[in-house]
């Protein structure tokens, strides 16, 4: 081809890739998978930054604030009928600076314009859209708008705001004071006395909320929320609460038989809209599965069941298919959606079964309440296992174990049929906090079932976070996509990560990983603590484009960033006899102390804090050749409050001095500053931790 013509093609290339989409927008230079849907929208939109806000500044507009997710099925809703609509778009461009945000990839930016939301509606929700004056200070905001009421409400409020803009600056600033005092710790002047009978009275508020029937808290719609069902297992296990338990195992079993975990391919939904856990909002988040990993494979610690572990094992399967890039990081989530519709790609006719399976199907459909009308909407059927197994092997005259054996098998035939199917969109950017929250699962299933694979995997990302979002002196960055990391982290990227290296620490003895949870926590209390309170803000100082600097105190779907870091000064304080981290960690109880008692279960991860001071850290010790082999086997048990140092010989913390004995691997269990005889057997150090 010669160079006129090679000229010609590249010019009419250009061509051809610009005439694809009739608009584009700022947007289109964005990572997030979420902006990216967005950026060839009608709307004039900007992502979140200086040069949004100056150009509000000097064209004196108000700024609309719409924050979504991938994953979110409404924020596609007003997508179609709003942003793509071309008379709604023009009416948003001529009269504001609109800004799109990805609430997972700008938490921050998230949490300043829910908590406005929240003060002024009372609720608040995705996707979430907040006007607000020039400068960033929020002025109205709400949720999802259908088309016409968006188009009256974009109107009144450009009228409203060129007739009194005055009217607009007051209100913006009570709101601002209001939000400046939401969840902002003071510093406590006196510390009370960590009571035990405070600790019970906690789980009586929280047992209040359980719902003995089908499990968890409260009616529709229900969230797992594990941090709630952890604080369940760790008190039960550690009071002999048999309602705790009860309640703990009823809720697992629940949701590991329903709607909300995908019966074929495993990963759990993000919550279920119904009280029985059978209808799910079909988008899967990873921080959901991570956590709901590691509290499955604590509870198969405590009573080895073979539903657990299923549960485990096909979730990982699904983790390592679907969510893992070549790197070793995890994507963040896959959309509710596909082909426009929500759950297409999970439900079932009988019709689309009985093809794939043949004479085997009544079997199946027997097993996962499937029928031929269906079970949900427009004769489709969500699968849950509904049916007594003693029923089915009876009226099938086989074995539970062949049941339990020709189920799987037809599942996978299944799943091999749905591969086929058109997928739900695949939020594939990397979120520093989510992936800490699955490495920690890795761990803990590790622990549960000694699958070395889910060892290695941790490893691997563990690594893979250090290399690719650190600058590895104790910075962390929020997100990574096609090779690059951006954004500063938050808080809980910090929080979690810190996290997540000490308990791999704890299973590898790896010095490594302890001396970068170390590295973190020196740059957090740099840049996020607060020097009285010693709370830590989510965001570091530097952060000046937001009108307010928040801290993040109560637990919800991923508990607090400021309750992870005070487990994670106490954990750090005990590992390294360091008294003042233990005091920080004390500190930041007793500043949350008074909204335990009201808190429920969004202050769970606070109640475990309070349960780990009032019982005495346990330090167990091992020293000798054998030492990580030994110390992921006594790790096998679920124990609670409990931190493991070991080493071959060189003795590197002040826990291990004068313990090396040549020869010989020696275990020393130690409590309040006072150490048992060393023993040198793994069944004798299980039953003492018992």
């Amino acid at each position: 081809m010669s160079s006129i013509n090679i000229v010609i093609y590249l010019i009419f290339s250009l061509m051809s890739q610009q005439n694809q989409h009739k608009h584009s927008n700022h947007l289109i230079h964005e990572t997030s998978p979420y902006l990216l849907q967005h950026a060839h929208n009608p709307v004039d939109w900007y992502p979140w930054g200086e040069e949004a806000l100056a150009k509000a500044k000097a064209e004196h507009k108000l700024i609309l604030v719409s924050i979504g997710y991938s994953a979110c099925h409404w924020c596609h809703v007003m997508e179609r009928e709003s942003f793509e609509n071309e008379e709604i778009a023009q009416i948003m461009n001529e009269y504001f600076v609109c800004i799109k945000v990805d609430r997972e990839e700008r938490p921050d930016v998230d949490q300043v314009y829910m908590n406005a939301v929240h003060l002024m509606q009372g609720r608040g929700g995705w996707p979430l859209n907040c006007f607000a004056l020039p400068d960033g200070r929020p002025v109205y905001g709400a949720t999802y708008f259908p088309p016409k009421q968006w188009k009256e409400t974009l109107k009144s409020l450009h009228l409203s705001y060129q007739e009194n803009p005055k009217k607009f600056e007051d209100y913006a600033d009570n709101l601002l004071n209001g939000l400046k005092q939401s969840e902002v710790i003071q510093v406590k002047s006196e510390a009370s006395e960590l009571m035990e009978k405070q600790l019970h009275h906690i789980y009586e508020n929280i047992a209040q909320g359980f719902d003995k029937t089908e499990g968890g808290f409260g009616k529709a719609p229900k969230f797992p929320l594990p941090i709630g069902l952890e604080f369940c297992l760790a008190y039960g296990h550690q009071y002999k609460n048999r309602e705790a338990l009860d309640f703990l195992y009823l809720t697992l079993d629940k949701i590991a038989n329903g709607g909300i975990y995908d019966q074929i391919g495993g990963g759990f939904a993000r919550y279920s809209v119904d009280g029985i856990w059978k209808v799910p909002h079909f988008e899967k988040m990873l921080y959901d599965n991570a956590q709901l990993v590691s509290l499955y494979a604590k509870a198969y610690q405590l009573n080895n069941s073979s539903l657990y572990e299923k549960s485990i094992r096909q979730t990982l399967a699904f983790i390592k298919r679907e969510m893992t890039q070549e790197e070793g990081g995890f994507y963040s989530a896959l959309d509710a959606d596909s082909e426009g519709v929500e759950g297409k790609y999970y439900v079932w006719t009988y019709q689309e079964i009985e093809e794939v399976l043949g004479d085997e199907a009544p079997l199946f459909c027997d097993y996962f309440g499937v029928t031929e009308k269906g079970n949900w909407e427009e004769g489709s059927n969500i699968l849950m296992q509904s049916a007594h197994k003693n029923r089915l092997t009876k009226n099938y005259n086989i074995t539970a174990e062949k049941l339990d054996k020709q189920i799987e098998n037809l599942s996978i035939s299944l799943l091999k049929e749905r591969e086929k199917r058109i997928k739900p969109a695949l939020d594939d950017k990397i979120i520093t906090a989510w992936n800490a929250l699955m490495l920690k699962g890795y761990i803990n299933a590790f622990a549960a079932l000694g699958d070395q694979e889910y060892l290695a995997t941790a490893e691997k990302n563990a690594d893979f976070l250090w290399n690719k979002l650190s600058n590895k002196k104790g910075k962390l960055f929020r997100t990574y996509k096609n090779g690059h990391a951006k954004i500063d982290a938050f808080l809980d990227d910090y929080a979690l990560s810190i996290d997540a290296y000490l308990s791999l620490y704890q299973f590898t003895f790896n010095t490594d990983y302890l001396e970068r949870a170390e590295l973190l926590l020196e740059f957090c209390q740099q840049y996020f603590q607060h020097p009285e309170s010693k709370m830590f803000y989510y965001t570091q100082k530097d952060n000046s484009l937001l009108v307010a600097r928040k801290m993040e105190i109560s637990d919800n779907v991923i508990p607090a960033s400021n309750s992870i870091m005070a487990h994670n000064l106490l954990t750090i304080g005990t590992i390294k006899s360091d008294e003042e981290m233990i005091a920080q960690a004390q500190t930041m109880l007793q500043n949350v102390k008074d909204n335990l008692n009201k808190g429920q279960v969004y202050y769970a991860n606070w109640d475990l804090l309070l349960m780990r001071l009032l019982q005495a850290s346990k330090e167990v010790v091992i020293m000798g050749e054998d030492y990580i082999n030994w110390g992921q086997k006594i790790q096998q048990e679920y124990s609670f409050n409990t931190v493991f140092v070991g080493s071959a010989k060189k003795e590197y913390l002040s826990l291990m001095e004068k313990r090396y004995k040549e020869g010989e691997t020696l275990v020393y269990v130690c409590e309040n500053k006072s150490c048992q005889l060393p023993v040198n057997s793994v069944d004798v150090v299980v039953d003492m931790l018992k």
